[in-house]
């Protein structure tokens, strides 16, 4: 199997406060040379999604382990847009201190070139990744006012099937693009700035399927408003034993979201260790681990060089898929 992806948490400030009072905060970040000192004050960490999305959820799960470990303030600040572009440009260009940190998405890396000019290409080499955070399936879901329940449905659409997606360039575009176009299925896909509000459109028939994150559709498939059809990833989901793979149903689609921790590009690698440090103890938490289970997610807990490898290997499958298929995901109605 390939390493792919895929609670809120109030951030623990006081810690900073206490540091604060006894003169030993800074109003920046900045790690210095000695990663003893890191943080020296509050420490950004813009998320590329909207809240109550899994990366809004997985980078706020972080920035409390974050605080409990090396004490300070890590608030996340939500900046959607673009498939996380708007954030990701924020990070390459803060100051490589250690001020500004972000886990980002595969998706923009390895999915988003696909999709938009070069110019608007956001490059990993504009970042070093630190550590490797985690992976979140995909899962095709159809309303309840569509009446679809299986592939075999849509055959028997009249009209075109509208599909919901997370944005232009990201992993749900790519594995509902992908489906309907392999199936020979009339489709017109409706993207959105995140799973969120892809969901609450779903939910209120205003679309009649949308590609999420297992972890933003678990519980309303659970409590029967939305019906699992697919999912995405090499073999079932653990979370969700009953749906078929893509594969299983006739269908050569394989796509997951996976996250890291990134930094400005040039950020002193004590800094860095420091961070990956700070993860990895949080990993070994209770805590975190029992918030993968609730928001099913994979661990993907790999050193940044692997990421890197993993990203590169994901663009050049994605790019032949899209190239086999003819999709353009500009536009993959």
């Amino acid at each position: 199997m390939r390493q792919h992806t895929t609670g809120l948490a109030v951030i623990a400030a006081g810690t900073a406060l206490a540091l604060s009072a006894c003169g030993g905060v800074k109003t920046t970040a900045g790690g210095g040379s000695d990663s003893g000192d890191y943080p020296t004050g509050a420490v950004d960490m813009p998320v590329g999604a909207s809240a109550g999305g899994s990366s809004d959820l997985i980078s706020r799960q972080i920035s409390r382990g974050l605080s409990e470990e090396l004490g300070g303030s890590f608030p996340v600040i939500n900046r959607e847009g673009a498939n996380g572009a708007l954030a990701a440009a924020e990070v390459a260009k803060a100051e490589p201190d250690g001020s500004t940190i972000s886990v980002q998405n595969a998706s923009l890396f390895a999915i988003t070139p696909l999709a938009v000019p070069a110019d608007q290409v956001t490059s990993i080499d504009d970042f070093d990744v630190v550590q490797g955070v985690s992976r979140d399936d995909y899962v095709l879901v159809a309303s309840k006012g569509s009446g679809f329940t299986s592939i075999d449905d849509f055959a028997d659409a009249d009209g075109k099937i509208t599909y919901g997606t997370t944005g232009v360039g990201t992993g749900a575009q790519l594995a509902c693009a992908l489906t309907f176009n392999i199936d020979k299925t009339p489709s017109e896909a409706i993207p959105f700035d995140g799973g969120a509000p892809a969901l609450t459109a779903l939910l209120g028939d205003q679309v009649d399927t949308a590609c999420l994150q297992v972890g933003e559709a678990i519980e309303n498939i659970q409590s029967g408003k939305i019906t699992p059809i697919v999912v995405f990833g090499p073999e079932r989901v653990d979370f969700l034993p009953d749906v078929p793979t893509a594969q299983e149903s006739g269908l050569d689609v394989e796509v997951a979201q996976y996250r890291f921790m990134t930094v400005p590009k040039g950020t002193p690698q004590d800094v860095q260790d420091t961070i990956a440090e700070a993860m990895q103890a949080t990993f070994e938490t209770s805590e975190y681990q029992d918030f993968n289970k609730q928001n099913n997610l994979t661990p993907m807990e790999i050193p940044g060089d692997e990421v890197v490898a993993q990203l590169e290997e994901d663009k050049q499958r994605y790019a032949d898929l899209v190239e086999q298929y003819g999709i353009d995901l500009g536009d993959a109605s």
